[in-house]
This record gives C-alpha cells, sequence and structure tokens, in this order.
C-alpha cells in the first residue's frame, strides 16, 4: 500500500510539473524583428530592442526577418511571419517598415531607425501616431539642432533651409521654434536640382548660416557637392544632417546612438505588450547625439569651435 502511494504521488508530481511547464510554453511571447540589411548601425538597433525588452520580459521568443526584396524567397518570408503569428513586430528601418506596413494590418508594429516617420506617412504625427504603429525615430528635434548652432555661432539670428515637397511639413514648426529661442529662418523652396543655385543666391546675402534637413530631392551626390562648396566659398557655417555631409565638408552636425535607438524602440515594445494601443504612444527622439565637427572648414571660413564641444566631439575630420 505504501508503495501505491508513493507511486501516486510521484505520478501527481510528474503532471503537475508537465502542467506547469506546458503553461509556461503557452505564454511564451512571440515577437517578429523585420529588417532589410545587416549593417553595423542596424545590428546594433536590434542589439539595443533585444535588451531592454529582455529586461522587461523574461517569457519572450525573438524571430528576425531578413526582408531582401531582390530574394526569389522574399514573399515567403511575409508568410512566415504571419505564420509566426507574433504579438507584435518590430521593424529596424524605413524599407522594413514600409514592407511591413503594406503587407501586415492586423499586428501592431514599432519601428525604429526610421527619418521623418511622419513624411514617410508611417505615422499621422509625432504627438498621435494613429493606427496600429509608432516607434523611435532617427529625428533630433529642431529645438535641440538650433541650441547647438547658437553654441556653435555665437551671434547666429538668421538660419536658412533649403526644403522640397518632401520636408515641406518641417519648416512651419521648426520657423515656430526658431522664433521663440529668438532666431529667424528662410526657407527656400526647391522643385529641382537647377533651383538650388539661384535659391542660395538669394539666401546667402541675409542668412549666418545654413541648416540643412534630411531631403532625397535636394541632397543628390552632385547637389551635396555643389551646396557643400557654395556655402564655403561665401563663408557660410552650414549644419549637416549626418555625419557623411559633415566629413563631407559641412561645419558641423548631430547624430545618434544606434542602440539607444534600439532601446527607445524596445521600451514602447513594453507598453505595447502590456495593453497601451500604438495609436496613443508618441514617437521617440534620439536621447543620446553626438557632435561632429570638420576641422578644415573651421579653419578655412575662421570658425573656432567651443572648447567644451570641441571636448566631447564623436568624430573630428580633418
Amino acid at each position: 500500500m505504501p508503495f501505491i502511494k508513493k507511486f501516486t504521488f510521484v505520478i501527481c508530481l510528474f503532471m503537475a510539473v508537465m502542467v506547469s511547464y506546458t503553461g509556461a510554453s503557452a505564454q511564451t511571447i512571440r515577437l517578429a524583428i523585420a529588417h532589410s540589411d545587416s549593417l553595423r548601425a542596424t545590428l546594433r538597433t536590434i542589439k539595443g530592442i533585444k535588451s531592454h525588452i529582455k529586461s522587461y520580459q523574461e517569457d519572450v521568443e525573438f524571430h528576425e526577418f531578413l526582408l531582401d526584396t531582390e530574394s526569389p524567397r522574399f514573399q515567403d518570408k511575409i508568410d512566415d511571419i504571419r505564420k509566426l503569428d507574433p504579438r507584435l513586430i518590430l521593424t529596424v528601418g524605413t524599407a522594413a517598415t514600409k514592407i511591413m506596413t503594406d503587407n501586415i494590418k492586423d499586428k501592431p508594429i514599432v519601428f525604429s531607425a526610421v527619418l521623418n516617420p511622419e513624411t514617410s506617412g508611417f505615422v499621422a504625427s509625432l504627438e498621435f501616431p494613429g493606427g496600429n504603429i509608432t516607434g523611435s525615430s532617427l529625428d533630433i528635434p529642431p529645438d535641440i539642432q538650433f541650441k547647438y548652432f547658437k553654441n556653435v555661432i555665437k551671434g547666429l539670428k538668421k538660419i536658412g533651409v533649403l526644403y522640397s515637397n518632401e520636408t515641406a511639413n518641417l519648416i512651419a514648426p521648426a520657423r515656430r521654434l526658431a522664433a521663440s529661442m529668438g532666431l529667424e529662418l528662410y526657407a527656400a523652396r526647391i522643385s529641382s536640382e537647377k533651383d538650388i543655385p539661384v535659391a542660395l543666391d538669394s539666401l546667402n546675402p541675409i542668412v549666418d548660416g545654413f541648416w540643412s534637413v534630411a531631403d532625397g530631392r535636394i541632397y543628390s551626390p552632385r547637389s551635396t557637392r555643389f551646396i557643400l562648396l557654395n556655402t564655403l566659398r561665401h563663408a557660410k557655417p552650414f549644419m549637416g544632417f549626418s555625419p557623411n555631409l559633415v566629413e563631407s565638408g559641412a561645419l558641423f552636425g548631430l547624430s545618434y546612438d544606434y542602440k539607444d535607438i534600439g532601446r527607445q524602440a524596445g521600451k514602447i515594445a513594453v507598453q505595447v505588450l502590456s495593453g497601451r494601443p500604438p495609436a496613443t504612444i508618441p514617437v521617440a527622439v534620439p536621447g543620446i547625439i553626438w557632435f561632429h565637427y570638420n576641422e578644415n572648414t573651421a579653419r578655412h571660413i575662421n570658425i573656432e569651435i567651443p572648447d567644451d564641444l570641441a571636448a566631447v566631439a564623436k568624430e573630428v575630420y580633418q
């Protein structure tokens, strides 16, 4: 009889463990991470996403999907994401975000490393994204950019900027922010590259320097060279929208930490997993900002970079 009791106890214990294990497995949260390349910036973003979510959610599985539109298996990858049935989809980069928003409509999407998500049409606004999507952008707010500009150029009052239809919605808010900081923003609309020389000729006599926005319709390799040479010739400080522009000849620019961008997306993902609708979560902006400057350009236009900024510069191009 004792043997029967002992045997029964062992069986019950085994069944309890199995039920517990099955229950835990059933609760595992599956998340899809979609990206379109394996660049270092992308991998750092993914690392940031995973590290933050894991610190808040232990029972989670990450399934990564490299989306190559040229691959014959591209559509299969989309189908694989659907079959996975993830709780939410995390995207890295504009291309992957576009693919996911075009193909999957019934899952919450948290994007990361996207430039101008409002202009790209992913969200209705940065404050109120709407729909099933929100995320972390690469856009450093204009007021922060202007603050750096004023620190670099003492006595800065008037700033010029070129824009096209692609970035037109950025200008009015930037102009208001500039005004609140005692600055005037003079904006010239560009319809084609042919407009650039005339626009620069009209702005050069007026402005103390040039701010730039990431606009693919303006900054082609050829037009970028022309703009940089023009601003150098007129000794106008030019704030580049990327480190590449600074390396090419812009006076200075700001950049971000991609792992931090990923962590920002991870924070939003945790909120979505806890039940908050993506539509109500504002788009996050970079939390870590790095300063870059071009020493040759500074010397050429007789600008001295403030010691406090030079001391913390991420890159100094020569």
